[in-house]
């Protein structure tokens, strides 16, 4: 192995954090994880131009004499994708998009080269490594994706892409999926961490060279990271996730890093059979079918960047045959959903821990901001109860370890958007001094902890 390694010079890099070692360990220094040192070759000794091409020697300036970028943002067409984007592509940046398979990532950025194309009148080249071009062309003619301006290549080989990007020079170019690129001086197989890393590193590099958006699709692992070395999300500009359950209509695009813009976005798209289509009243969506005759249900208005959407949230409390009553929380943080039953039962009183506790966020929806405590508090309170909670209500707040209910941010634009789909009263902190203004028609029920908000509809005794 020594003799081997001196030969190919060949390190072990962790695919988790991309630590490198010169011999194989069982744990990772950098990370700390079991068993992720995988062989690959030292590309820092075999090929440091690729690394280093991309600028030209310079030499230290004033930041204040630096010239900025001229370019301004160039829109995709799909008002949802901009909104994470930020406004749209910026030219050079790296965008990896990750997400589940059969989630909808190739659908997702086959509309968008077509509307970029159409829109921009410019070539866009499309790299498929999974399919075959055929392949893609029935996905395109389902979509409604055929245009003069976009071209597709089945192709693996780093190099060859790199031609037909020198070629072609595309003004947006899509590779799908970065984990089935080949670079054939590296000795390792595709999808190892090697190769992922070196040829993300070279499609980027090019695209910054020539100022061209680039699109890097990635799988998820079952632990929900993205598959390869972790570095690969240091290397891009933005990272996008797309969420959502497949045997689900709904799709959520997130931004987990975004150099040139906000990561507090969220976009809402529809699978149907012509592809994905953008929901721009989502909160409408996910109320269709809300039903306020049941006890534990509770309508928060969620911020989600400068969005707000208005979920469900479910709760169900049943006795337990077990000695250790089950607990389980999907859509919400699993440690604030425990913290919550920890104040509900010693701040409030109710009595939770020989009971089983379920809770939902309907339509698949992700919430992990401290606004939902509130809302999700009296739903459990009103299913422990079997008391129904007042229709045309909405709960905003968060809840202190202490019982204190304590304000949260964005409440005017809340408020706003529980007015303007039918609602009539919230239950929000008692406000000092914030700036906030109850709509037309509309009450708001201040309470200073969560005890006094539960006795003013019977939740408790």
């Amino acid at each position: 192995m020594t003799a081997m390694a001196k030969k190919t010079k060949l390190v072990f890099a962790c695919r988790e954090c991309g630590y490198n070692s010169p011999k194989w360990l069982g744990k990772c220094p950098g990370c700390g994880a079991w068993n992720t040192l995988v062989e690959e070759l030292d590309t820092s000794k075999v090929r440091p131009s690729r690394r280093a091409a991309l600028n030209e020697p310079t030499k230290p300036q004033r930041i204040a004499d630096v010239k900025p970028l001229q370019a301004s943002r160039i829109p995709t067409g799909i008002g949802e994708l901009d909104r994470v984007l930020g406004g749209g592509f910026v030219p050079g940046s790296a965008v990896l998009l990750a997400g589940d398979p059969g989630i909808g990532k190739s659908t997702l950025v086959l509309q968008a080269a077509a509307r970029f194309a159409t829109s921009t009148g410019k070539a866009v080249l499309y790299v498929t490594g999974e399919e075959s071009a055929e392949q893609v062309k029935l996905r395109a003619e389902r979509l409604g994706c055929l245009g003069n301006e976009l071209f597709v290549v089945a192709e693996t080989m780093l190099d060859a892409i790199r031609n037909h990007i020198k070629e072609l020079e595309p003004a947006l170019c899509i590779i799908d999926s970065v984990q089935t690129l080949y670079d054939s001086e590296l000795p390792s197989a595709p999808g190892s961490v090697g190769q992922v890393r070196e040829c993300a590193a070279g499609i980027i590099m090019q695209a910054k060279s020539l100022h061209m958006p680039v699109i890097l699709v990635g799988h998820v692992t079952k632990e929900g990271t993205v598959a390869g070395p972790r570095t690969l999300e240091h290397m891009v500009d933005t990272v996008l996730n797309f969420e959502g359950e497949k045997f689900q209509a709904y799709r959520l695009l997130r931004a987990s890093k975004n150099r040139f813009g906000s990561t507090g976005e969220l976009g809402v798209f529809e699978m149907r059979q012509e592809g994905l289509v953008e929901v721009e009243n989502a909160s409408k969506v996910f109320l269709d079918e809300y039903d306020n005759s049941r006890s534990g249900c509770a309508i928060l208005p969620a911020a989600e960047g400068t969005r707000v959407l208005l979920v469900e949230v479910q709760a169900l409390v049943s006795p337990s045959p077990l000695s250790s009553p089950r607990r389980r929380f999907t859509g919400l943080d699993q440690n604030r959903a425990h913290m919550l039953l920890a104040v509900l039962e010693r701040r409030a009183g109710l009595r939770l821990s020989q009971l089983e506790v379920y809770l939902n966020i309907v339509g698949g929806v992700n919430v992990d901001e401290p606004g939902a405590d509130l809302a999700t508090c009296f739903a459990i309170a009103s299913s422990a109860q079997e008391v129904k909670l007042p229709p045309a209500t909405v709960f905003i707040g968060e809840v202190g370890l202490a019982g204190e209910v304590r304000s949260v941010t964005q409440m005017q634009q809340r408020l706003d958007e529980a007015s303007k789909l039918g609602f009539q009263q919230a239950v929000v902190p008692r406000l000092r001094g914030e700036n906030v203004r109850a709509p037309h028609d509309f009450r708001l029920i201040q309470i200073n902890n969560l005890r006094e908000g539960l006795e003013k509809f019977y939740l408790v005794g």
